[in-house]
């Protein structure tokens, strides 16, 4: 009964009206992304989502991943495989591919779109095209000619599929812990030895060869992460020459029975002296590795942002067609012998915090990727060195935020359904189930708020800080004397002031005490997402009164405004408090009585 809708005209809106990527399409020298058929493909895109991907939500998640044991082979649930024929023989796999490896070409920004609407039509079928993506980015930026003609080529046609492999059983994000081994051959090959926990999509009856991207460590590498090494290790024995030949030693040994994603296979990997490539340079592993980790996390983020909207869904209609007590105010429906949901104000408090954190995330990730964008095509080197700095300041607060806001909207959601949300048929609880991980994989978010406060923040000096809190100047500074944006205007300056002045009291604590980085990252990661969310609000809100938009759009996106500058964003005073309070009530209490 759980049904998913292609937000299209939020999309449109969203690329068009607000982060104008046309304009910077045609400013990039992107010929043929134009409006007319980037417009054909987001419909084409929605139909597919809509009528192949999202009937097979709760097959998946009912069926789940067989694995045999007796040959390490692992089937996909009822319809996935053939899912995954019509998405290859529509060139779906290849839309934001570079044309000299057989792709399409088109921006990374707009395959956001495609990203979003797959991962709310099926989660769990989603995740094994994303590291084919990730595994496309490594290599095109880190493999030699011939990788990239003997394995890009096919990821990106679909004919094969990629996968990262970095865990292993004794050691989760510490990768300075890894054990696997690689031994190189007398051919210039590597004998890969060791085990990869956690894999997805290590193992899947999709297609025929899967390319694994392995980390291990050769014989004379130094310890911890700077002896890590990225190599290529395909299922099928290939060739340099592109020829496939025989099983290769790599065999799935188990899929993990998880709380959700069910039709996502979480393989622990067994590499038994399997044949590998050297990707990059020796011991520089990590460079690449962060390539194809951090386009997975900005995909992650788009998982996140898909679980809101889908959940939003269904909740709104689920409020508009149950009938359930009396408004407060008196009956908005006195010739029915009850009120839908919808009139209750907490009905609306949970369904405006998912349409409020849904709809500014949008904006939040397609800002991002349209970074993705510049870095990749711009001529300046300024230009990509500025996009460089704020995007990995952007990433973990994508990755980190749109997840917990994932798992926050589908509790309001499934709140929204009440007992009927608990019952499986409505599929409500599935949402629940399968956002959870997107807080944990390629990172928790913990890492990610580490990652922004201590390495993109404190250690770039605020580069990537300064950048954003300039966009928000520049931008209130040009609506100052605009009464209809006063509103939030005001407000979003004050906070973005308070922004800089925590990260400068947090930097100054931090420099007596390092413990106090971690002590306040969680907090800042949540701060500087809700800030980030009120400058592409009032950035939406302008955008829609300029734009030739329905005054019923227009209202929705002012009306949507003012519950988030409200009820949402006072949220970070909360979280500079907490900041502000210190490492001190965190490590007091001694680790050996904590069940004292």
């Amino acid at each position: 009964m759980n049904r998913y809708t292609a937000p299209v005209r939020d999309m449109k809106f969203a690329l068009y009206d607000v982060i104008e990527a046309d304009k910077l399409y045609a400013k990039l020298g992107i010929e043929h992304a134009q409006r007319d058929l980037l417009d054909a493909v987001m419909e084409e895109a929605a139909r597919f989502n809509e009528t192949v991907l999202a009937p097979l939500n709760s097959v998946g998640d009912e069926h789940g991943c067989e694995f045999d044991k007796a040959t390490g082979s692992v089937k996909t649930p009822p319809g996935y495989k053939e899912a995954y024929a019509q998405f290859v023989e529509g060139g779906w796999t290849a839309l934001t591919a570079p044309e000299q490896f057989g792709g399409q070409a088109l921006p990374e920004s707009f395959g956001a779109t495609l990203k979003e609407m797959i991962d709310a039509a099926c989660l769990s079928w989603g995740n094994y095209p994303l590291l084919s993506h990730g595994a496309t980015e490594a290599l095109k930026h880190h493999g030699e000619a011939w990788q990239q003609e003997v394995f890009l080529k096919p990821i990106i046609s679909g004919q094969w599929t990629g996968t990262m492999c970095l865990t292993e059983p004794h050691c989760g994000s510490d990768l300075g812990l890894l054990k696997t081994k690689a031994e190189p051959q007398a051919d210039g090959t590597y004998a890969i030895t060791g085990t990869k926990i956690f894999i997805t999509g290590g193992e899947h009856d999709l297609t025929d060869n899967i390319v694994h991207l392995v980390l291990a460590r050769l014989p004379d590498a130094p310890a911890g992460t700077k002896g890590i090494s990225l190599f290529l290790v395909p299922k099928l024995r290939t060739a340099r020459d592109g020829s496939v030949g025989e099983r290769n030693a790599v065999r799935c040994g188990s899929i993990e029975h998880k709380m959700g994603i069910h039709g996502s296979a979480t393989c622990v990997m067994n590499f038994d002296g399997a044949e590998g490539y050297l990707i990059g340079q020796p011991n520089k592993g990590l460079n690449a590795m962060f390539t194809m980790m951090n386009s997975a996390r900005l995909a992650v983020g788009l998982q996140g942002l898909a679980l809101i909207d889908r959940s939003y869904q269904n909740a709104l209609a689920y409020a508009r067609d149950r009938l359930q007590g009396r408004s407060l105010g008196g009956a908005k429906n006195p010739d029915k012998p009850a009120d839908p949901l919808i009139v209750h104000p907490d009905i609306r408090r949970m369904l405006l915090t998912c349409k409020s954190l849904g709809e500014g995330g949008r904006l939040l990730a397609l800002h991002a990727a349209t970074l993705v964008d510049v870095l990749e095509r711009s001529s300046d080197e300024t230009e990509r060195k500025d996009a460089d700095t704020l995007l990995g300041f952007l990433t973990p607060i994508v990755k980190g935020m749109l997840t917990e806001w994932g798992n926050e909207c589908a509790y309001h959601a499934l709140q929204v359904f009440g007992g009927h949300g608990y019952v499986r048929e409505w599929g409500m609880e599935q949402l629940a189930r399968d956002a959870r991980i997107t807080t944990i994989y390629e990172g928790t978010t913990g890492i990610q708020a580490l990652d922004l406060l201590g390495r993109k923040t404190m250690q770039l000096q605020g580069a990537g800080l300064q950048m954003f809190l300039k966009m928000v100047q520049e931008f209130c500074t040009s609506h100052a004397k605009d009464e209809s944006l006063t509103e939030f205007v005001l407000p979003l300056a004050e906070v973005a002031r308070q922004w800089g002045e925590l990260t400068m009291e947090v930097g100054k604590k931090a420099m007596g005490n390092a413990e106090e980085v971690g002590a306040a990252s969680v907090d800042y990661l949540f701060y500087s997402g809700y800030v980030a969310l009120a400058y592409w609000w009032a950035r939406a809100v302008a955008a829609a009164e300029a734009g030739d938009h329905p005054a019923s759009f227009k209202a929705a996106k002012r009306e949507t405004a003012r519950f988030y500058f409200a009820r949402i964003l006072p949220r970070t005073q909360a979280h500079a408090a907490a900041m502000r309070s210190g490492a001190d009530n965190l490590l007091g209490l001694d680790a050996a009585h904590f069940d004292s």
